[in-house]
This record gives C-alpha cells, structure tokens and sequence, in this order.
C-alpha cells in the first residue's frame, strides 16, 4: 500500500486552494508543500504534519501520535505522525492539518531547485 488516496482527498480539502502549495510523491507516499517547505504529509495510512520544534514534545503527548522513524534509527524532531483512529473526525483532521500549514506558512520560502545538466 503507498499512501491512503481517501486520506489524501480529505487532506487537500483540509488545506484548500493556496499559493504556491505543491504536492510531492516521495518514499510511497506524498507530501504536501507551501512554498517548496513540507508542511504536512500521508505515509500509508497515516498522517505525517511538521510542527515547530519547541512544541515537538507536547504534541507528542496527544492520543495516536508518535514519532516517525526514519532508517538507521533517527527520529526527526518536529514530523509527528497521527494514526487513522485520530484523524476520523474533519475537526480531528482539520486541526492537524492546520497545525501543519500553519507553521510550513511560516518559513521562509525555499528557493526552487534546478536540475543538473550532464
């Protein structure tokens, strides 16, 4: 399984129509952009949302969180992972989504990559 379309669709809605948001399939699953910064993400079933350090460790405390596990054992601080049980309400979803946008919207804008030629 890839990513959870169904999932994907309540996200977009969640989000709405915004500048510079992107869409960007990654590791089998998608991520979600506001000026080229992740600010949200679906991995399988689950909800993937960047959050701002400083309030990394708190928001871990909700229920259906955890971290998220990256190879060889890291676990990148501020990408909180939310599981399906906790996002099957709109208000659920709508304030994690959020929670993403609102601190993805707060970064400076990355500039846009170019691709190297051989």
């Amino acid at each position: 399984m890839a990513y959870d379309e169904r999932l994907a669709e309540r996200v977009r809605d969640a989000i709405g129509p915004r500048p510079a948001l992107g869409e960007i399939k990654m590791f089998g699953g998608l991520c979600f952009t506001l000026n080229g910064n992740m600010c949200c993400g679906i991995m399988k079933d689950e909800l993937m949302v960047r959050v701002a350090p400083d309030e990394f460790e708190k928001l871990l405390e909700a229920s259906g969180t955890h971290t998220m596990d990256m190879m060889k054992g890291r676990t990148p601080v501020g990408f909180i992972m939310i599981e399906p049980l906790a996002l099957r309400t709109a208000k659920q979803l709508d304030s994690w989504v959020k929670r993403g946008v609102t601190f993805g919207a707060s970064l400076p804008p990355k500039k846009a990559k170019t691709k190297k030629r051989k």
